[in-house]
């Protein structure tokens, strides 16, 4: 009767450090999609920001008169895009 008992108490001690473990896990994994999602929204904003500075030099650019005929065609490609964006949000508006 003791071996049963004792194979029972052996069976609880491993089935609680299982359940602490298994805790542990899932806090560390909570902690890792939190940083997940954290770098996630870095990289965007640091995308945005690039995006800015683009938009910046293709001014700079166009101020300055020194644009490339291939600068020039994708400037007026983005403005196009943007005419396009604003044209559909309006209609958006209208509605």
């Amino acid at each position: 009767m003791q071996q049963t008992e004792d194979h029972i108490k052996r069976v609880q001690d491993k089935l609680q450090q299982l359940l602490q473990q298994y805790q542990s896990l899932q806090k560390e994994n909570s902690r890792l999609k939190a940083e997940i999602q954290e770098e996630k929204n870095k990289s965007k904003e640091r995308l945005l920001q690039l995006d800015r500075l683009q938009q910046q030099v293709e001014i700079l650019k166009t101020s300055k008169e020194e644009m490339s005929q291939e600068d020039k065609k994708n400037f007026e490609k983005r403005l196009n895009q943007y005419v396009k964006e604003i044209d559909k949000c309006i209609t958006l508006l209208k509605d």
